[in-house]
């Protein structure tokens, strides 16, 4: 299990720049995920980030309203999210998984 300090280390590496309340929401998510319980911190940082802005600076959730899958709503919103991590100083690009990674298994 990885531990808050471990996941926060993670987080500043990979997103330098975001902003210390969000910081705090995806650290508490990172922590408190029973789906992210035995996950690197690393793996349980990105997971988290990754599903926070995608939930919350994209089109993604309103997509899902509007009756578009999982795939295909994340498909629509890759570029935005993409371009929301890079404003937080994300390096890491996404890959194919970080598209598909179901939100259930992170919490969200």
């Amino acid at each position: 299990m990885a531990t808050r300090a471990a996941i926060e280390t993670a987080l500043r590496r990979l997103a330098p720049g975001l902003p210390a309340h969000e910081f705090s929401v995806v650290a508490d998510h990172a922590v408190d995920s029973a789906g992210l319980a035995r996950a690197k911190p690393e793996t349980a940082a990105w997971l988290s980030l990754v599903a926070y802005a995608r939930h919350v600076f994209t089109d993604y959730d309103s997509l899902l309203d509007e009756g578009y899958d999982r795939d295909a709503a994340r498909h629509f919103v890759r570029e935005d999210l993409a371009a929301a991590l890079a404003g937080w100083g994300v390096r890491r690009p996404l890959g194919d998984d970080d598209s598909t990674t179901d939100t259930k298994d992170t919490g969200w």
